[in-house]
C-alpha cells in the first residue's frame, strides 16, 4: 500500500486512477466473440467454454438432476446461513416496493404510476477463482419479488463442466431453473442476443470482471438494458484514532482478495494510526489463502493521511467509491456529507462483508466512480414505471387551454388540435 501524506487538492484526481486497462482496447476480442455467438449459438459457447475455462460442455443447460444432487452437496450450516442471509434479503427488498398513488393535479386531471416487472432478465454470476452464490441472492430475490417472467442464469462453469453446488442450491431456492454454463463475455452475448438453449432477455444484471464490464456496455448499444458498469470490486475506509486498526486492515482485505484489479483506500486523520494498520495488513495477509491476489491489489492501494474528517468525506466524494467505510468517532455528524458513494457501513462493527452477505442490503453496486451518477441494484432495477392518466370531460375543459397555448407556441398545430377538436365537443354536450 502506497503512503501519501497530506496531499494537496489539486492531486487528488491523480491519487484516484483505478488500476483498470483501457477498456477500449478490450472491445476489438469482445466484438469478436460476439460475433461468434451469434453467428455459432450454442456451438460458440461451447468452444468458449473449452477456450477459456478448460472445460468440455456437452449440455450448457443444468440438468434437473443436476441441481437436485447440489442440493446433498451443501452443508447444513451453509444451507441455514443461506437461509437466514435470504431472510433479510427479502425483508429489505420486499420494503421497497410501492403502492399506487393516484394524484389529482387539478380538477378531473389525474395520473398515477405504476411498477410493471420486467419480464425477461439474465443474471450473471461470476465464478471462476470465487464462485458468488451470494450474487445469486443479491440478483434473484429482487426479480422474484418484482414478478419478472423468466430469468435466465449465466454461470462459468468448472473445469469439470460442472457448477458451484451452492450456486445451484440457491437457484433452486429461488426457482430459477434456467441455468446457462457459461460465462464472461460469451454468457452477455448469449442473453442479449440468443441462442439455441438461451433465450435473449431484456435486461442483463450481475457484476464481473472487466470484460464483463465492457461486454455489457457493448450490448446496451444493441437495445439491451443492463444494471450498472459493475467492475473490479473496492473499499475506501474513513477512520481515525478511535478505530480498530486490526478491523480496518481486514475490511482492506477482504475487498483485496477480490482480485489482482481491485482497490482499497485508506484515509486516515492520523499516522500512527496508518503505520499500525499497515502491520496489520502484513500479519493477515499472511495467512489468507488468496494472499497472492490480495497482495497484488494492495500494491494497486493507498494510505492517505489527510488533516481532517471535513477533508477525508471530501476525498470521498471525489473517489465515489463502491464500498464505504466510516470507522470514526461521531460519524452520524457527518452522514448528510456523504454524496457519492455505493454503499455506506457505519462505525466499528460494520463490515462491509455484512453488505457483501446477510444484512439485508443489495451487494450489486456501481464501481470505478460511477457512484457519482448510479445506484447500486435494488427492486427498482427489476421494474419499468409506468405513467397513467385519466381526464375527465371537465378535466380537459380546465387543463386545455394551457396546452392550446403551449402548443401554439412551439408551432405544433396538431397537437393543438388533438385538445381543440375535444374541447368543441365537450361544449356542445
Amino acid at each position: 500500500m502506497r503512503r501519501i501524506l497530506y496531499p494537496a487538492e489539486a492531486t487528488w484526481a491523480d491519487l484516484m486512477q483505478r488500476p483498470t486497462k483501457n477498456l477500449e482496447e478490450l472491445e476489438p476480442g469482445i466484438r469478436e466473440t460476439f460475433r461468434l455467438v451469434q453467428e455459432q449459438g450454442d456451438a460458440a459457447l461451447q468452444a468458449l467454454a473449452l477456450k477459456f475455462d478448460k472445460a468440455t460442455i456437452q449440455h450448457l443447460l443444468v440438468s434437473p438432476e443436476e441441481i437436485k444432487a447440489a442440493e446433498q452437496q451443501v452443508s447444513v450450516e451453509l444451507k441455514e446461513a443461506i437461509l437466514q442471509a435470504y431472510s433479510n434479503i427479502q425483508l429489505f427488498h420486499m420494503a421497497q416496493s410501492e403502492p399506487v398513488k393516484q394524484t389529482e393535479t387539478m380538477p378531473g386531471v389525474t395520473c398515477w404510476r405504476k411498477s410493471v416487472a420486467i419480464e425477461k432478465v439474465g443474471l450473471y454470476i461470476p465464478g471462476g477463482t470465487a464462485p458468488l452464490f451470494s450474487t445469486l441472492l443479491m440478483l434473484g430475490v429482487p426479480a422474484k419479488i418484482a414478478g419478472c417472467r423468466d430469468i435466465v442464469l449465466c454461470t462459468p462453469p468448472a473445469a469439470d463442466g460442472t457448477v458451484h453446488a451452492a450456486i445451484l442450491y440457491v437457484a433452486a431456492l429461488l426457482g430459477i431453473t434456467k441455468i446457462v454454463k457459461a460465462g464472461g463475455a460469451q454468457a452477455i452475448a448469449a442473453m442479449a442476443f440468443g441462442t439455441e438453449s438461451v433465450p435473449a432477455v431484456d435486461k442483463i444484471f450481475g457484476p464481473g470482471n472487466q470484460y464483463v464490464t465492457v461486454a455489457k456496455q457493448l450490448v446496451n448499444k444493441y437495445g439491451v438494458a443492463i444494471d450498472l458498469p459493475a467492475g473490479p470490486s473496492e473499499v475506501l475506509v474513513i477512520a481515525d484514532d478511535t478505530a480498530n486498526p486490526a478491523f480496518v486492515a481486514a475490511d482492506l482485505l477482504s475487498q483485496a482478495e477480490h482480485g489482482a484489479d481491485s482497490q482499497v483506500l485508506l484515509v486516515t486523520t492520523s499516522p500512527g494510526f496508518l503505520d499500525k494498520v499497515e502491520g496489520e495488513l502484513k500479519s493477515q495477509l499472511d495467512v489468507l489463502p488468496r494472499k497472492e491476489l490480495a497482495e497484488k491489489a494492495l500494491n494497486n492501494s493507498l494510505g492517505v493521511v489527510v488533516n481532517a474528517v471535513g477533508e477525508a468525506i471530501a476525498f470521498s466524494n471525489q473517489y465515489a467509491p463502491e464500498h464505504l467505510i466510516l470507522a470514526i468517532a461521531q460519524f452520524e455528524d457527518v452522514l448528510e456529507q456523504i454524496t457519492n458513494a455505493g454503499s455506506v457501513f457505519l462505525g466499528n462493527y460494520s463490515p462491509e462483508s455484512a453488505g457483501d452477505y446477510a444484512s439485508g442490503t443489495n451487494h450489486t453496486l456501481p464501481t470505478n466512480g460511477y457512484a457519482r451518477a448510479y445506484s447500486g441494484v435494488s427492486l427498482d432495477s427489476f421494474v419499468k414505471k409506468i405513467t397513467f392518466q385519466y381526464i375527465t370531460p371537465a378535466g380537459l375543459q380546465n387543463i386545455g387551454p394551457t396546452i392550446e397555448t403551449m402548443a401554439a407556441a412551439e408551432g405544433l398545430e396538431a397537437h393543438k388540435n388533438a385538445v381543440s377538436i375535444r374541447l368543441k365537443e365537450v361544449a356542445n354536450v
